[in-house]
């Protein structure tokens, strides 16, 4: 009896481990009786049946579906649950949660990668399918994710943001100036995290250094910001023919720049050297969201609160006044955003805090001030799947994201409830989405099977 029990145990073992090696679950997917909301903004569908194929949408009916029901296919009950596109973190800082600005700057990157993975995994358990990383040497971890040695977003990279001497992304100290000519690099240049350059030649050269790398994007930094030391907001730092030097550079890659920029003056400035793309601009004017508007320009705004963002409490007084300013901004730059029809992605923007991290699906229902339901969930998939085409030829997963359409990449969230009624369902992730799809593989499955 107890050969046959340990029998029994070992047998068990087996089947959870052979199980656990599955994961993500891939083949073929049928989603029956699930109501969709496709990210375009149009109602929630009625009920309706969804069958993921070789990592896209094969077929979307009112109909049944025929599928051959072998180990290979996963049949999903909806039971009128709400299938919607995975979530998109158009602001996002891949290495840069889990750390201190002290660590960060006195770790080997190895050791920032390991953190970086364990919230890779959780970014993606939170229903965040895909980022924009802004900043940070992500380039291997974005490899590890693609060859699926760890679970993570799909990671769209810039490399290190690239900003001027006592710009934003500048985090030496007084002691370490005057910075000797040549080949001299501080910490954060040394780790990938930014790059200091002060003339049309440095900049291209450090924008095509990202692009070597497999940046899909270049990031600037066009004026002040909130966590470098010695950089006031009020200030602009490139000038425009240094921007110039980025944006041809990635012009001729066949993508674009985006900077970092609140005033006015910064956002003009970077709009008049062709930059397609302002991250944040949470002090801009009239004049500018109208120039934005009239020439296409896309958004990247945060809803940074006056009382959120743990991590902020790493910053020093003048940082915490600065973050104090750009909060005061943020109801002026909906506004503005909606007035004048600006093209609006949503990011969040956390930094070093793994707290803050936790709570990401909570900055989409801080938008329920200036937005509705739905007009949040499409700007955080349609909207931003949008955003991530700019990267033109240098998109590193081609294809259509942040919707639910025949032929559009299997990204996919089924979700208890209808988010488009209830949106406070995205900040209860482990409860409320039920299925974690990426690419066609199911990292998350809290339904029956069968």
């Amino acid at each position: 009896m107890i050969e046959w029990t340990l029998l029994g145990v070992a047998w068990l073992v087996t089947a959870i481990a052979a199980q656990a090696q599955q994961w993500p679950l891939q083949g073929t997917t049928l989603f029956e009786n699930v109501r969709v909301f496709d990210g375009t903004g149009s109602p929630v569908s009625e009920p309706t049946n969804v069958l993921v194929r070789d990592g896209v949408i094969a077929k979307i009916s009112a109909d049944p579906i025929p599928v051959d029901r072998s180990a290979t296919t996963t049949i999903i009950a909806g039971d009128g649950r709400t299938l919607m596109p995975g979530l998109i973190d158009a602001h996002w800082h891949t290495m840069l949660i889990r750390t201190t600005p002290l660590q960060a700057l006195n770790s080997g990157v190895g050791y920032l990668n390991l953190l970086a993975a364990e919230e890779a995994r959780s970014t993606l358990m939170r229903g965040f399918t895909t980022v924009r990383d802004m900043g940070g040497p992500s380039f291997d971890l974005k490899r590890g994710i693609d060859e699926g040695l760890v679970w993570g977003p799909r990671i769209y990279p810039s490399g290190a943001m690239i900003s001027v001497t006592s710009g934003h992304g500048d985090f030496r100290s007084p002691t370490e100036l005057p910075r000797p000519l040549g080949t001299a690099q501080s910490r954060i240049e040394q780790i990938g995290g930014a790059m200091i350059a002060d003339s049309p030649d440095e900049v291209r050269l450090r924008a095509r250094e990202q692009l070597m790398q497999g940046a899909s994007q270049i990031k600037l930094t066009a004026g002040g910001g909130v966590s470098s030391p010695f950089s006031p907001l009020d200030v602009s730092t490139f000038t425009e023919p240094e921007m110039r030097a980025a944006v041809e550079a990635a012009d001729n890659w066949g993508t674009y720049v985006a900077t970092h920029a609140y005033t006015p003056a910064a956002i003009q400035r970077a709009i008049n050297a062709g930059v397609k793309v302002i991250e944040h601009g949470h002090l801009m004017d009239e004049a500018t969201a109208q120039m934005m508007a009239d020439k296409g320009i896309w958004l990247s705004a945060q809803p940074f609160m006056p009382d959120t963002g743990g991590g902020a409490r790493q910053l020093g007084a003048s940082e915490q006044a600065k973050k104090a300013q750009v909060a005061a901004g943020t109801s002026n730059v909906y506004r503005l955003a909606k007035k004048y029809n600006v093209k609006t992605a949503f990011g969040t923007d956390i930094l070093f805090s793994k707290e803050d991290a936790e709570k990401q699906g909570s900055r989409l229902v801080d938008l329920l001030k200036w937005y509705t339901p739905t007009e949040i969930l499409r700007m955080a998939t349609h909207d931003n799947g949008e955003l991530l085409e700019l990267t033109g030829l240098r998109n590193p997963y081609p294809g259509k994201l942040g919707v639910v359409q025949e032929g559009a990449i299997a990204d996919l969230l089924l979700v208890e409830g209808d988010p488009t009624k209830s949106l406070e369902l995205v900040t209860d992730p482990s409860t409320n989405f039920k299925v974690i799809m990426k690419d066609g593989k199911i990292y998350k499955n809290a339904l029956e099977w069968r």
